[in-house]
């Protein structure tokens, strides 16, 4: 169980990113339709940069976590 909540490779990381994109693109649609002009379109764009931010800070932390990991493993190599 513990497993379904961990990302471990970037391809999981990609389909997470989709998904939060799917949903933020649906709610900022939804904000140009009752906030009609410009303050939906700066709320869509916002939700638009929440992705972004979000996504790349996914990735990055999966590649820190996978370089730690090779790491650990070189250090127990060499003793």
């Amino acid at each position: 169980m513990k497993r379904l909540f961990v990302i471990k490779t970037r391809f999981e990381a990609y389909l997470i990113i989709f998904a939060l994109a799917l949903g933020a693109m649906t709610r900022g649609a939804n904000y140009t339709l009752e906030y009609p002009g410009i303050g939906g379109y700066l709320l869509f764009a916002a939700t638009a940069g929440a992705v972004f931010l979000g996504g790349a800070k996914i990735l990055d932390a999966i590649r820190y976590e996978q370089e730690a990991a090779k790491a650990k493993l070189d250090e127990a190599e060499r003793g």
